[in-house]
């Protein structure tokens, strides 16, 4: 009778251990049709997205990540390939090229829903890496190179990125649009004072402040201080001889001579504007 009831405990023992076994056990949800199981490993992202502007215009060579938001099996990272397209789990190939970033989650999610693979799902799209639209900024400014355009930016902002103009840089900017066949001139200070027109910078355009000697005049003859001078904005010849200090005793403004571009100019008046590397001569009066 002992050897009975020692025969049922060690039974009723092995019956609970394999209860628990069992029930330790992950269960597998139901896949939905066509969809990836949901146990399929994902890899973690290796940065945090860039904060970009949902009306930013995705290009050739922009990264994106895509994914289902509450869900984990549908992530990836791509690059918008040279046609234009990204390549998507389930999907496929689907356009990218000239979308907003909104545009282009919406497409995902509309494609997604046709074919079948989920009901209503909420597709997030961000742009992790930009490569298609781009300025370059040059010359004597904090920090010179390429800056990617995540949003729509003002010259003034982009020289305010850049660290704004150097020690030794003009008080204006350049700024030459892409096939553009000459640059347009920029004060900084009327800029900075929002008097002047702050144009939108696009993709491709070129910023570059020159160092304040490059753009200068030369001023000769009879006046008390001659040598080279910066070219201010609406300078005139008469504020040109006053910056070199005014006529000398024998000097007289009615001999004022003008070289530009290597030729004497004709039919001068003191309040013709000064341009880069003018040559002005103030001859002597006669007695």
């Amino acid at each position: 009778m002992f050897k009975t009831f020692k025969q049922a405990v060690l039974g009723l023992g092995v019956a609970l251990c394999a209860t628990v076994v069992a029930h330790a056990q992950p269960v597998e949800p139901p896949a939905q049709s066509g969809a990836p199981p949901a146990s399929q490993p994902v890899a973690a992202p290796a940065a945090p997205a860039a904060p970009v502007d949902s009306s930013y215009v995705l290009g050739a060579g922009d990264m994106v990540e895509i994914g289902l938001v509450g869900r984990s099996d549908f992530t990836s990272r791509v690059r918008v390939s040279t046609d234009g397209t990204i390549l998507l789990p389930l999907i496929g190939r689907i356009h990218a090229s000239d979308r907003t970033v909104i545009d282009l989650a919406d497409d995902v999610r509309q494609a997604l829903i046709k074919g079948g693979f989920y009901a209503d799902p909420v597709v997030r799209a961000d742009v992790i890496g930009i490569s298609s639209r781009y300025v370059t900024v040059l010359g004597n400014v904090g920090t010179p190179g390429l800056l990617p355009l995540d949003r729509n930016y003002r010259l003034s902002e982009i020289l305010a990125k850049v660290g704004g103009r150097g020690g030794a840089g003009a008080p204006f900017v350049l700024l030459t649009r892409a096939g553009a066949p000459k640059a347009d001139r920029y004060s900084i200070d009327k800029l900075a004072s929002g008097s002047e027109d702050d144009p939108i910078v696009k993709p491709g355009d070129k910023i570059f402040i020159p160092t304040a000697e490059a753009e200068v005049f030369y001023i000769s003859g009879e006046v008390k201080t001659p040598g080279a001078f910066p070219v201010t904005e609406k300078m005139s010849i008469r504020m040109a001889i006053a910056r070199g200090g005014g006529v000398t005793e024998n000097g007289s403004e009615n001999k004022v001579t003008l070289i530009r571009d290597g030729k004497p100019v004709k039919k001068l008046s003191l309040e013709d504007p000064v341009k880069v590397g003018d040559i002005i001569k103030i001859g002597e009066r006669l007695f």
